[in-house]
């Protein structure tokens, strides 16, 4: 099963990103649910990257590992924003899909 938690500040932006394992469906290489769960995380990860004012720390150290901490500046959010919506999103939906393959946990943290 793959676990993943997903992070969000008060503003709705990604603040942490964890998932470890494999969905164990089908052998690698044709599991589509661990394809789908890659694609969702690795885009999500690369767009972030992509935006001025961000500072990413991450690590992959295996497959079927990704880790990843967001630190953002004061300023437009309205695309970090679109990215974590568009990952909690495809998350929930594909963890509906494949409810023995995907757990996950969205956190929403609000201020104070």
């Amino acid at each position: 099963m793959i676990r993943a938690r997903l992070s969000l500040d008060e503003a709705g932006c990604i603040v942490g990103f964890g998932a470890s394992g494999h969905s164990g469906i089908a052998p690698r290489g044709v599991d589509i649910a661990c394809a789908a769960f890659s694609v969702l995380a690795r885009t999500a990860y690369r767009s972030l990257q992509g935006l001025e004012g961000i500072e990413l720390r991450g690590k992959a150290e295996e497959r079927g590992q990704l880790d990843f901490e967001v630190r953002r500046q004061p300023g437009d959010i309205g695309k970090a924003r679109g990215i974590a919506e568009f990952l909690a999103i495809g998350l929930d939906d594909l963890a509906r899909d494949y409810p023995d393959a995907l757990s996950i946990t969205i956190e929403r943290y609000s201020e104070g």
